[in-house]
């Protein structure tokens, strides 16, 4: 294939010069990494670029602040970086995750576009990259991108989600149902206790991902190469830190210990598995509610939630929980992404783990994940439940574990042989009861009574 000047121009590293479409800002680096590694369709995640635009920004203010970059080379950074934090340049960074595992590329991807985009004799390395390394500036981008992720997208939509089911509970205490252990009848319940059940589990998931973003707040800058912070003057992590949490609105501190912030993942470990605690309490609501709705006919139907949509190319009328579908499917996805985030942190050598963008890849994909079914089962499903009181008032009065209540009068054994009496010959329990003499009618409906068990 031949190259035109108008379409190509020459860029150059350490390596020596490489051709680049003239159309884009970014180098030589770029490039090569495009060309070496053309694996998957998966783009390193618009979070972390822009992460990377608040790093650079607060890089160029602090080694300025420090005295190592002029004015006018600072400025230059900081309008190309607020730029990319706009939204502009959004096709100059078209680096795939499946790249070196330090991220390296990517670092000199962002570092190439605002050297060029920015002019003023701006060098990617010598001034964009100045007292930063890919090992420690890769790491900083991914804990900002987390924090941000998490406060920003994850814990908003699990608060209104909470409201909304904090609401339903409100709009059903005077409801009461048969509880159910084991898919088992069990003993009665009201439908608001059920409910706040699956509010407790969002309060719970809520607590844990907040309690992570300690870990998370800490950032690896400062460390450059291998930890030691070779080429970083002395404060350059805490003025970093302090301009990152005036731009952000999130307090992020140096890490005192850069060797670990290298080389471990855990944070990102621990982060990610309260995500996944969350996971697997949306997949437990969002079963709970699929279970209850199940019928119309056939089915539990103690519940009816919003008809979106046709369920069946060949069943007329069908319609299906489809909301409580996609939010398991995201589940499994986040609980796929879990195992391989911790695969990855397990595999640290000496001075650094080079899992880093996988590691990115599934955190974020997690939090995207979870933030949007969050909103989604609220809006499209939860906001329309209601309940069906009187299938759940037939089922409460049909159920045999209402015999429970009369355990302390008439024993654990004569329990069990009514139940099973009524069960056996299709009686009703007081029917049973009063067969086998160990009630009168007045005095098991003084003693069952469901408002009184609850």
């Amino acid at each position: 294939m031949s190259h035109s000047a108008k379409e190509y121009r020459e860029a150059h590293d350490a390596m020596g010069t490489v051709l680049v479409p003239a159309d884009h800002f970014w180098g030589a680096q770029t490039q090569r990494s495009l060309q070496n590694f053309p694996i998957g369709e998966e783009a390193m995640p618009r979070e972390i670029i822009r992460s990377f635009a608040y790093l650079k920004k607060a890089c160029a203010l602090a080694n300025f602040d420090l005295g190592k970059l002029d004015g006018e080379k600072r400025d230059a950074i900081v309008s190309v970086c607020d730029a990319i934090l706009a939204g502009e340049y959004p096709d100059e960074f078209p680096l795939k995750v499946w790249q070196t595992g330090s991220g390296t590329q990517t670092n000199m991807n962002v570092n190439e576009v605002v050297a060029y985009a920015g002019g003023h004799g701006l060098h990617p390395n010598d001034h964009v990259n100045m007292s930063q390394s890919s090992n420690d500036t890769f790491p900083t981008a991914m804990h900002i991108a987390a924090v941000l992720a998490v406060t920003g997208r994850v814990l908003p939509a699990l608060e209104r989600l909470r409201g909304e089911l904090l609401r339903l509970e409100e709009e059903n205490r005077d409801v009461i149902k048969s509880g159910r252990t084991h898919l088992m009848d069990a003993t009665p319940i009201r439908f608001s206790q059920e409910i706040s059940g699956w509010r407790g589990m969002l309060e719970a998931s809520g607590a844990m991902l907040r309690s992570s973003l300690g870990m998370l707040r800490q950032l690896a800058i400062g460390g450059t190469a291998v930890g030691t912070g070779l080429n970083a003057p002395k404060g350059f992590d805490e003025a970093v830190c302090v301009r990152l949490t005036e731009m952000t609105g999130q307090a992020f501190v140096p890490s005192p210990n850069k060797f670990h912030a290298l080389t471990s993942k855990d944070a990102y470990v621990f982060a990610h598995g309260a995500m996944k605690g969350l996971a697997a309490n949306l997949m437990k609501i969002a079963n709970d509610v699929r279970w209850l709705s199940s019928g119309p006919r056939c089915g539990l139907g103690e519940i009816s939630i919003p008809e979106n949509e046709p369920g069946s190319s060949i069943m007329p009328g069908k319609v299906n929980p489809t909301q409580c579908e996609a939010v398991t499917m995201a589940a499994v996805q986040v609980m796929g992404n879990d195992a391989a985030i911790g695969f990855a942190a397990s595999q640290g050598n000496f001075e650094l783990n080079v899992f880093l963008p996988v590691c990115a890849y599934n955190f974020l994909q997690s939090a995207r994940l979870l933030g949007d079914c969050m909103d989604s089962f609220r809006e499209r499903c939860v906001s329309g439940i209601q309940a069906n009181r009187a299938r759940m008032e037939g089922y409460l009065h049909s159920s045999l574990m209402l015999v429970t209540a009369l355990s302390p009068s008439i024993g654990y054994e004569n329990a069990a042989k009514a139940a099973q009496l009524a069960h056996r010959e299709g009686l009703t329990l007081r029917e049973a009861v009063l067969h086998c003499g160990f009630l009168t009618g007045e005095e098991f409906d003084r003693i069952v009574d469901p408002e009184k068990m609850v």
